[in-house]
């Protein structure tokens, strides 16, 4: 990026031309050396080394001689609008090919390092890995079922009521542990193979216990508060 930016005000640095005054000499920065030109076929074959005939150039000739044309022409670039570099012959200018290259390398590293700072503070927000993961495969699920047929959805193979991976059994426990005390335990769905996982795991767990301490809860709060007059000793 700063090559290209040395090589942007070092050419209009040095430009001093005339869209409406031709001129002629050696230098490739000069529009009038980049506007097309025509030239004689004579019978012979041979053609003629003078140019007979010469489209009179602009401001997009040579976008790099001006410094808000010269950015509009580096913002081009970026998305991917090469043509303010066509005019210039990449073989007898290899450096601009160089630079070229660099520079998109650069610009693709850098944005695939945006993009990924941009996810992994996405996933931050999310309160764990294990939401953000199911939120992940439920999206998969869509885009997924999106472009397939009826029938295919409905193929065992392809979607599983269960699917079964290896975990580490330390952080299984702690996380089932973890959902237990949250109230995130919960056994109405797959109750056998939850039931199973913590024979497993050897982890005591009793739905039914605090199902009927919360009633008895629930029943005593109701009764003091019909009662306001009363307070608890």
């Amino acid at each position: 990026m700063l090559i290209l930016r040395y090589k942007v005000f070092n050419i209009f640095k040095k430009s001093d031309f005339s869209f409406k005054d031709p001129t002629n000499n050696n230098d490739t920065n000069n529009p009038w050396n980049l506007a097309t030109a025509y030239h004689r076929v004579f019978e012979n074959g041979t053609i003629d080394p003078n140019a007979y005939l010469i489209q009179q150039p602009d401001g997009n000739t040579n976008m790099f001689i001006n410094f808000k044309t010269a950015l509009l022409a580096m913002y081009l670039f970026l998305t991917g609008d090469s043509s303010s570099l066509s005019n210039w012959q990449y073989i007898d200018n290899q450096s601009l090919a160089i630079m070229i290259v660099f520079f998109s390398l650069l610009m693709g590293v850098y944005i695939m390092n945006l993009f990924i700072g941009l996810f992994s503070n996405a996933i931050e927000k999310v309160n764990s890995r294990v939401e953000y993961c199911v939120y992940k495969a439920e999206v998969l699920a869509e885009i997924e079922l999106f472009y397939l047929l009826p029938q295919q959805r409905r193929w065992c193979a392809w979607f599983p009521e269960v699917i079964y991976y290896y975990a580490d059994v330390s952080k299984v426990r702690q996380k089932i542990k973890e959902m237990i005390d949250e109230g995130e335990w919960n056994t109405n769905e797959f109750s056998e193979l939850k039931q199973n996982l913590l024979k497993k795991l050897n982890i005591q767990h009793d739905p039914a216990d605090k199902v009927t301490l919360q009633k008895v809860l629930d029943e005593i709060h109701n009764l003091y508060s019909n009662q306001p007059n009363k307070k608890l000793n």
